[in-house]
């Protein structure tokens, strides 16, 4: 007896043995192997493979159909054989039942390379292949592409998956946006329009219902755009830094339900737990904004991200605040979607004609690009046999447990009334599509349904009809200045901003809308107040100047408002710094003041009018006539700091400014402060100016320096002063502080993930109450932006130090991922860096 139980013993260790690791499960066990937070939500089935096979992205079409593109020569092995072989393709999946399950496919466009973005239209679909973007047309309705037209050669920039443009998501204002891209689209009759836009994201991007975009980074899971986009770009003289890509929340933590130890870097200490879990977002894509109807209202509004080396998705809440928004998690300790199940890779999000979420599920081992495959993640994945098989995939739904009587309809059988009438439909799926095809139609004859939407208060079918008369070209004011009156503040801001992009071509309606402005600015939402600023260039000088002066005394603490302002004052910059000057209110000293005059004199030197730098020169010239030392700093700062904007690296002017004039009192004005500025301009006669080869000095960017105190302004000066200083109850100095010029990789790590207090600074220690608990992390912001905030403030106030590079950011954010709490002194003096850092 005991000898069979030995027996049986061992053969049930030799078959645990065999046993892989993370075996492949069939749809049927994928789904009990989800933990789905809320119990009023199921998850189902909408395809599997064969029917699908290595899907990236989905689009549902008018009729309900859905469209999948299919990255199958991603990663076909551990070392990415054969990724450039055209075997991806777009397909599109038919349920032909009506029981919510795709039952047949049909291959719309195949031999593509690594396809990765689709965009339904009409008359086919743009395709995102490797690098070129093409428009597929169907022009016999049988759901396969018979005419392939080049868009744009240049659209995936590097080709590299993680790396390239993505998304084609068509914006309530008719452009389609894209994630890692500077380029938007727009369709004009047969033509596509490529038109320059800020860049965005990494992976995925969508919109809520007010139409802001958001999306993410692998590192961040959140970002947003605080105001429409472009127009922060209207003003050469300025660059903004805010407004844009404005991160929504520093939470990066995670909570997986299994280890996660094949991802990239999970050798780096601080990225698993003890039981081998991911603790922080590595692999945030495929946002989504939910706007359906089916899930609980609790949703509406909230923005899901994909984490698929963790195996789950994040649900966050957007919190508003006037024109700020931010963002929190649900959930406590745990997530909206887990899964057991290692090859669970949920990598984007779609909204469906039928209200739910649809969860995009690559169902593949090796979800991390060949390039960035290190050693140790390759040796973990092939040991967990996570290589094979491969060209698998799902769709999954995720909807309510209550019965839906509605059933979706087939938007492509339908008037155009009937499309109207859908512009207020609950659902933001069904309300895109209807506003597509009324664009699309080019129906001219239901302009008149649209106009009586526009008055109707309904909110969202307000804004969808404003934006639908936009995409069909009406340019009668009408109609737009009667909804600036509606109650809605985010209807009239839209309204504003249509009306005032036509004032330039029908002037006559600048009365309404400064009228408008005049009148309703003081009691107006904050929303709205700040598209009235975005507006105000379709006003008189002194109106506009009226408003542009109360919104700076609300909101002048906030970068965003600044920037907003500044973008207003396109070639008007002069003239508003002489109204600002002349004003008694600005007499006073304000830290916020300062920073917003900085900023007007560096839009003046990046302009470079010499009628115009030369008075602003003239103000730090005599006793008589010099400004008081913030005004002073104010505009010297402003003036070194131009270099950021302008192509010239000179400012050329007819004669010398008397400021560099021997026997005036800019002598008074620290000598080396004063040689750098006169470094910036050129005049007839001036001697040619000898640099000695020979001294050691540390050569650091001037067009990075000056970024980096732009930036240092939007981001740091409130807690740290402009000239470094520090203040009292907020933050310590950074001038002649050796946390600052010691090693830059610890300063690196600071702005990464904070650091708390007390700590010591040139010999006197800070902390509770003389400084703020701690300094918050600047993790969402980009490798360049902490590159450049490190540099300046290494080399201003008297600092000098070797500047820090983007590659030394990045491997110190790779290096510390994992670290959820700001560092303490004692943490930073017992780390040890690499040599290659």
């Amino acid at each position: 007896m005991r000898t069979l139980m030995l027996f049986v013993v061992l053969i049930t260790c030799l078959h645990s043995c065999k046993k892989e690791p993370s075996p492949p499960l069939s749809p049927s066990e994928a789904l009990n192997s989800f933990d789905l937070a809320d119990p009023e939500l199921e998850i189902q089935l909408v395809a599997a493979e064969p029917l699908v096979q290595d899907p990236v992205a989905i689009s549902f079409d008018e009729g309900g159909r859905l469209w999948v593109v299919e990255m199958i020569g991603f990663m076909q092995d551990i070392d990415g054989t054969g990724e450039n072989d055209p075997v991806g393709r777009v397909s599109v999946l038919f349920d032909n039942d009506g029981d919510g399950q795709m039952d047949t496919s049909t291959i719309f466009l195949d031999s593509l390379v690594l396809p990765r973005a689709i965009a339904v239209v009409n008359g086919g679909a743009l395709v995102a292949e490797n690098i070129p973007l093409w428009f597929a047309e169907d022009s016999d309705g049988d759901f396969i592409a018979d005419k392939k037209t080049l868009v744009d050669p240049t659209y995936g920039g590097q080709g590299m998956p993680e790396h390239s443009a993505n998304g084609l998501w068509r914006g309530m204002d008719n452009w389609y946006y894209n994630a890692k891209s500077k380029t938007r689209y727009r369709q004009n009759d047969s033509d596509w329009i490529k038109e320059e836009t800020e860049f965005r994201g990494q992976w995925g991007i969508c919109h809520d219902n007010s139409g802001r975009l958001f999306y993410n980074y692998n590192w961040s899971q959140l970002h947003a755009d605080l105001v429409p986009p472009n127009v922060l770009r209207r003003n050469k003289n300025h660059i903004s830094s805010s407004g844009i890509d404005h991160g929504l929340t520093l939470d990066r933590k995670i909570y997986p339900i299994r280890s996660n130890t094949a991802v990239n870097r999970g050798y780096v200490p601080g990225t698993l737990d003890e039981e081998g879990k991911l603790l922080e977002f590595a692999s945030a894509c495929g946002p989504l904004v939910y706007r359906g109807n089916v899930l609980p209202e609790s949703y509406m509004g909230n923005a899901f991200v994909c984490e698929p080396t963790g195996n789950l998705i994040k649900r966050n809440s957007i919190l508003e605040d006037g024109f700020m928004l931010s963002a929190e998690g649900v959930y406590k300790n745990r997530e909206f979607l887990a899964s057991t199940d290692e090859r669970f890779r949920p990598i984007s999000l779609a909204s469906g004609p039928d209200g739910a979420l649809y969860v995009v599920d690559m169902y593949k081992g090796i979800i991390q690009h060949g390039p960035y495959m290190t050693d140790y993640l390759r040796e973990v994945t092939l040991n967990r046999k996570l290589d094979k098989p491969i060209n698998m995939g799902r769709i999954w739904r995720i909807t309510t447990k209550k019965k839906i009587n509605e059933n979706p309809k087939d938007l492509s059988r339908l008037n155009p009334v009937e499309l109207v009438n859908l512009l207020k439909h609950p659902n933001g799926w069904t309300r895109d599509m209807a506003q597509r095809l009324l664009v699309e139609s080019k129906d001219l004859s239901i302009v008149p349904e649209l106009e009586k939407l526009v008055v109707s208060e309904h909110a969202l079918g307000q804004l969808h009809a404003l934006w639908t008369l936009e995409g069909l070209g009406i340019t009668s004011p009408k109609t737009y200045l009667s909804a600036l009156h509606t109650t809605d503040p985010k209807v009239a801001q839209t309204a504003l901003r249509l009306a005032a992009a036509m004032s330039n071509a029908q002037p006559e309606i600048r009365k309404e809308i400064e009228d408008f402005i005049t009148n309703s600015y003081d009691n107006a939402d904050p929303v709205l107040q700040l598209q009235m600023v975005l507006s105000s260039d379709a006003l008189n000088k002194e109106t506009a100047f009226d408003i542009l002066k109360k919104f700076l005394v609300k909101y002048d603490q906030n970068p965003v408002a600044r920037d907003v302002v500044m973008s207003s004052l396109n070639n008007k910059e002069y003239v508003f710094f002489k109204n600002l000057m002349s004003d008694g209110a600005w007499k006073t000293y304000d830290q916020n003041r300062e920073i917003f005059v900085e900023m007007l004199v560096s839009a003046i030197a990046a302009k470079g009018a010499e009628e115009e730098i030369t008075p602003v020169l003239n103000k730090l010239n005599t006793t008589e006539n010099q400004e008081t030392e913030w005004v002073t700093n104010a505009i010297i700062n402003g003036i070194l700091n131009s270099t950021a904007i302008r192509d010239e690296a000179k400012i050329e002017l007819t004669e010398p400014p008397l400021i560099f004039q021997k026997g005036n009192s800019g002598d008074d004005l620290d000598g080396n402060l004063l040689a750098n500025l006169e470094k910036l301009f050129i005049w007839p006669g001036k001697p040619i100016e000898i640099v000695d080869s020979k001294e050691n000095l540390i050569e650091i960017d001037q067009i990075v320096l000056a970024s980096g105190r732009q930036k240092y302004l939007n981001l740091c000066a409130n807690c740290h002063g402009t000239q470094g200083e520090g203040m009292s109850r907020f933050a310590p100095p950074l001038k002649d502080s050796e946390w600052v010029t010691g090693d830059k990789e610890k300063l690196a790590m600071i702005l990464l993930h904070g650091m708390e207090g007390p700590i010591a600074v040139n010999g006197k220690e800070y902390g509770i109450p003389e400084i703020l608990p701690n300094m918050p992390s600047f993790s969402t912001l980009q490798n360049e932006d902490i590159a450049a905030i490190s540099t300046y403030i290494r080399n201003s106030w008297g600092n000098s130090a070797e500047a820090i590079s983007n590659g030394t950011v990045g491997k110190i954010r790779f290096r510390t991922q994992g670290k959820i709490t700001p560092w303490t002194s004692a943490e930073l003096d017992s780390f040890i860096f690499d040599s290659d850092l």
